[in-house]
């Protein structure tokens, strides 16, 4: 999870899901990350290009799975921190591979570093005027012939309130647990997700924080990518990946 990596305006967003995001979902995460993207790291020869890093899930799998060195751009701090915290505790070898970008994706100044890219858990996030601002800054930062890979948003708003509820996990005397929370709002789609922490007296913290999604087609997505070079690749096993590769400029 990620703010938007040519947004200023949202840096903030995800301070209070920061602290809970690696307990209630990273694990699950991390497993889809692998499942996902892990076959196309391993053929990068030049570098990999993680956009909208987050608190280091497709980075890490990228440190392991490749040789090559990793650019993880992550604008906000709250979820720079614990990536940061992450890269620290690795050995010096894996360190001195990856580049930690606290910048705007267009504002980086990656220039065909890499050969593979991952957008993973973000493009959902963005507005479609910076959704499609993000394509050409992700050209210029791939070889002619990288590959991109897109976590699909959603196709469309949903009909009704949905809920999905987080997994509990217990660390040390405490218990933490949510919830989110779907929603239909006009052309997007609120997400609001409700955390708590309990000990063995009930509830000690409860927070929640709200993010915006807007829905686009695998169809919309193509045709913006077109315009900036990319080609659809064959579909994946997962319906919602799209793969794409830039042309020779």
């Amino acid at each position: 999870m990620s703010v938007d990596p040519l947004g200023h305006e949202q840096q903030d967003a995800y301070a209070i899901s920061a602290e809970f995001y690696d307990v209630l979902q990273a694990e699950r995460d991390g497993a889809r990350v692998r499942r996902l993207y892990r076959d196309d790291v391993r053929k990068a020869r030049v570098g990999v290009l993680d956009v909208g890093a987050g608190t280091g899930r497709v980075t890490l799998m990228s440190l392991m799975e490749s040789q090559v060195p990793v650019h993880a751009v992550e604008p906000a701090r709250s979820m720079r921190s614990p990536l940061m915290t992450r890269l620290a505790s690795l050995p010096a070898d894996l360190r001195m591979r990856v580049t930690v970008y606290p910048h705007p994706l267009d504002e980086a100044g990656l220039h065909q570093v890499a050969d593979a890219a991952v957008c993973h858990n973000t493009i959902a996030c963005l507005h479609p005027a910076a959704r499609r601002a993000l394509w050409p800054a992700v050209a210029e930062a791939l070889v002619p012939g990288g590959v991109l890979l897109v976590q699909l948003p959603p196709e469309r708003l949903p009909r009704h309130e949905t809920t999905h509820v987080l997994p509990t996990v217990r660390v040390g005397r405490h218990e933490y647990g949510g919830r989110m929370v779907a929603s239909a709002d006009v052309n997007r789609i609120r997400t609001r997700f409700d955390y708590w922490v309990r000990g063995e007296g009930g509830v000690l913290r409860q927070h929640n924080a709200t993010f915006w999604m807007w829905p686009a087609s695998r169809t919309e997505l193509v045709g913006e990518l077109a315009g900036c070079g990319f080609a659809p690749l064959r579909d994946r096993a997962d319906a919602s990946v799209l793969a794409v590769r830039l042309g020779r400029r």
